[in-house]
């Protein structure tokens, strides 16, 4: 391994030991960036400085670090109940959050498939969608829709259905997916929450692949309500509402990815309920358990679950599942995490922050490089110019910037991504614009 020998007393084995996901593992063992506690709305980093948190974690964190409540839930669930049976056997918490989760979801989202991650949310969706239609006497409805620069997580059916091509390339082809364009429109640089242009019109892209293959063989469509990874893209004002239209007329699924939208990040609990539009399903994930333990779930309409309720009862109605699904000391963290949303009205702060977050954000609009800014709720992105060449390097270089500055924030191609946890102060707002815009005017 090039570079030091050794870093906050970890050997060069132990630094070459870890194969990193998502990251240049080379780059990064040059000059470990790690973290060794967090409290609030800060991490402290092993060289011994205090690190803004901007970006939730990983879109994650929504309530801020080290509460004390989850922790406390967590060691009481563990000395309790470490585990239990995830098939034929339950425990009682997994029931309790079932239905308070149902209770915050929009419409008959009432049923809830519990797993681990987004990822694993992403492909039990489709995997629902799928089986629904043969349990209604219809397999030749197998066909799924994604959307480019769509982020469905990291297994197969999730790269397949997601729209970045450098999450596939690496492993060939997987599932044949048909795919709608982004809605990134250069009508709509420097919007201010939705965009205003092309909404209706990039829905209807849907019956292109309607006509192309037919819908009587197309199970689901599967969008995120607004892009996160692929940097904040947002939907047009009646996008979602269009394509929920076309979806119902044609007899398709349609499925929310709400892994980083939900659990208040643009002000609502769920995107869904923000946009006024009611999917078939509902995959979550991240702020479900505030990052804490590794938790995801899946929404199902009443309809889509009733559907599988026939045949003998002792048979599983859908072979499908995970040994961790809902986890007992995951179900802990989430219950916790739900209280601390619920009493600190985390969701409504989102909304009493946004404006503030937003001015803040657009004010770099004039700084060198910046050729778009959008934003909703507590997410945005401020998408630079690439440098010739050295594509996605200038927005690497940018966020390395900013750590060293004691601000955490993301980059995705030339995109700088900012999405901090919800209770941050409106100086800590002021303080990551202000560092974005003195790196920016000296950024090469």
């Amino acid at each position: 391994m090039s570079g030091i020998d050794s870093f906050a007393g970890l050997s060069s084995d132990e630094l070459n030991a870890h194969w990193m996901p998502f990251t240049g593992n080379r780059h990064f063992k040059a000059a470990p960036r790690l973290f060794v506690s967090a409290e609030g709305m800060h991490y402290a980093t092993a060289d011994g400085r205090s690190v803004l948190d901007g970006f939730s974690g990983l879109w994650c964190s929504n309530a801020g670090h080290g509460r004390k409540e989850i922790a406390d839930a967590v060691a009481q669930q563990l000395a309790n109940l470490d585990y239990s049976p995830a098939f034929q056997f339950g425990h009682p918490l997994s029931f309790k959050l079932a239905k308070r989760l149902a209770d915050m979801t929009p419409g008959d989202l009432n049923r809830v498939f519990f797993c681990n991650s987004g990822s694993e949310a992403a492909d039990t969706a489709l995997k629902i969608a799928r089986a629904y239609w043969r349990a209604k006497g219809r397999p030749e409805k197998i066909r799924l829709v994604g959307r480019a620069q769509g982020y469905h997580g990291v297994n197969f059916g999730g790269i397949s259905v997601g729209g970045m091509v450098g999450n596939r390339k690496t492993f060939g082809p997987a599932l044949d997916v048909d795919h709608l364009p982004h809605t990134l429109l250069p009508e709509n640089r420097f919007s201010r929450g939705l965009p205003e242009h092309g909404g209706a019109a990039m829905a209807e892209r849907l019956l292109d692949v309607i006509e192309l293959q037919g819908a009587e063989n197309i199970a689901a469509v599967m969008v995120e309500p607004f892009a996160g990874s692929a940097g904040v893209i947002l939907p047009p004002k009646g996008y979602l509402q269009r394509l929920h239209e076309l979806c119902d007329q044609h007899d398709i699924l349609l499925i929310f990815d709400e892994v980083i939208t939900g659990f208040g990040r643009t002000g609502s609990a769920f995107a869904a309920e923000e946009f006024g539009v009611l999917p078939d399903l509902l995959t979550t994930a991240k702020g479900i358990s505030n990052g804490a333990i590794p938790m995801g779930a899946v929404f199902a309409r009443e309809g889509i679950y009733d559907a599988f309720m026939r045949g003998p009862e002792h048979i599983p109605e859908l072979a499908h599942g995970y040994t961790y699904s809902a986890h007992p000391v995951a179900c802990a963290a989430a219950m916790a995490t739900l209280d601390i949303y619920e009493q600190e009205k985390l969701f409504d702060r989102v909304k009493e922050l946004a404006p503030k977050f937003e001015a803040a954000l657009h004010g770099l609009k004039d700084c060198p490089h910046v050729i778009d800014i959008r934003n909703y709720g507590l997410a945005a992105a401020i998408q630079l110019q690439p440098r010739d060449g050295e594509p996605g390097k200038r927005a690497m270089e940018a966020v390395l910037e900013a750590y060293n500055r004691g601000v955490l924030l993301r980059w995705t191609g030339d995109t700088i991504a900012v999405a901090p946890p919800f209770i941050i102060e409106p100086a800590q707002i002021e303080q990551i614009a202000q560092t974005l815009k003195d790196i920016l005017q000296t950024t090469t």
